[in-house]
């Protein structure tokens, strides 16, 4: 699936409706929030750096919906794609995170102390515990419309970032251009490195071009903190480890994290933030604290319960395979994580995960007792 026609100048020489995309078939939230009206609107503005409205949605028009999450349907090209379209994207945002209005301001809170609990998670259960966020360079296209040149300067920016960390966060840069497939692709089984470009999301929006130049992963040395440079956002960080201990992988995802961000702002670069949306990042899914806090967990008789996904919904978690979003889950083990990003700190996100997951564990042992669990319904969080 190539990039898009988007940049087409000649398009403007047809009318609205004959441009407007045929949407009838498709199961995302922009789909659902555009009209011809707004196309008309919307469809000759653009941004400072070129992103336009055609630009916007490609990726909801070539991939129409998913099976187990509502897609957005739409992606962001720099930072000022968030005004300069957000009678499409305001509506879209508010609808994906939860009434989010325009109005709404977002809180940010990095501070791991702040964490009940985490710690005594079951390990017979609990198989590995992971936080990811990403963070956005302000000045730089993101990456569906940044150029070669931009994507090199991210690359160099990261990697100088990166290799000055020390401690528990010394590590190493690799560069995907400089690995073997076979490096790549154990990388990718052992859940450190992001896949190959072949999602209809990376590849419909244009984030996979000149793959793999300027794309890497970065991480400590014992392989607990990772950074991926140039993936989806400009930066994806992840802290993670085997095991059942949430409480200690967030403290090292904020540690790191602020880490991070001081040695970007000592050689004068900033995250692309604001009160409103909090970081700003490629996906509107992502904004706010772009944090997914999950565990593989190992629910065998609760997944097969007909209430399953009516209880994850009320503790406002979610569920993958442990493949990734569109993977099965393999012998009763799910990736749990956090279903909200935007308008909840990142304290608040990692603590509904670690009560949601103690209550997914105590139904587990209840029905491997042959006990109801009918007590145990949680009320809507």
């Amino acid at each position: 699936m190539p990039f898009s026609n988007t940049h087409n100048k000649y398009k403007m020489n047809y009318s609205d409706e004959q441009e407007y995309p045929d949407l009838s078939k498709h199961n995302n939230l922009m789909a659902k929030v555009l009209t011809p009206e707004m196309y008309a609107n919307l469809r000759d503005k653009e941004t400072s750096s070129g992103f336009t409205l055609d630009d916007v949605i490609q990726t909801g028009i070539d991939t129409k919906g998913h099976t187990f999450i509502m897609s957005v349907g739409c992606v962001a090209g720099d930072e000022e794609s968030y005004e300069v379209f957000k009678e499409l994207l305001d509506p879209v945002i508010e609808e994906r995170h939860g009434g989010h209005k325009p109005t709404d301001k977002h809180k940010t809170d990095l501070d791991p102390d702040k964490i009940q609990g985490g710690d005594d998670l079951d390990p017979d259960y609990v198989l590995s515990s992971r936080v990811r966020t990403g963070r956005s360079i302000r000045g730089f296209c993101l990456s569906p419309h940044c150029s070669r040149g931009e994507r090199r300067s991210v690359e160099n920016l990261a990697v100088e970032a990166l290799s000055s960390l020390d401690g528990e966060f010394n590590g190493k840069y690799y560069a995907l251009r400089n690995m073997t497939e076979e490096d790549q692709q154990q990388l990718i089984d052992d859940h450190f490195l992001f896949d190959k470009p072949v999602s209809p999301l990376l590849l419909a929006s244009g984030m996979a071009r000149d793959w793999p130049d300027a794309r890497g992963i970065w991480h400590n040395d014992d392989k607990t903190f990772l950074v991926w440079v140039n993936e989806e956002d400009h930066l994806r960080v992840i802290s993670m480890q085997k095991g059942a201990n949430m409480k200690e992988v967030f403290a090292r995802f904020c540690t790191g994290l602020s880490k991070i961000e001081s040695v970007f702002k000592e050689r004068g670069h900033e995250f692309m933030w604001n009160e409103h949306l909090g970081y700003i990042l490629t996906c509107p899914s992502n904004l706010g604290t772009g944090l997914r806090a999950g565990v593989h967990v190992k629910l065998t008789n609760l997944s097969k319960h007909e209430s399953f996904d009516k209880i994850l919904n009320k503790l406002r978690l979610q569920r993958r395979g442990t493949g990734g979003v569109d993977t099965a889950a393999v012998d009763g083990v799910y990736d749990i994580s956090n279903a909200d990003r935007l308008g909840f700190s990142e304290v608040e996100l990692v603590q509904m995960v670690v009560d949601g997951v103690k209550l997914l564990i105590e139904m587990e042992k209840c029905l491997e007792a042959g006990q109801s669990i009918d007590d145990l319904m949680p009320e809507q969080k």
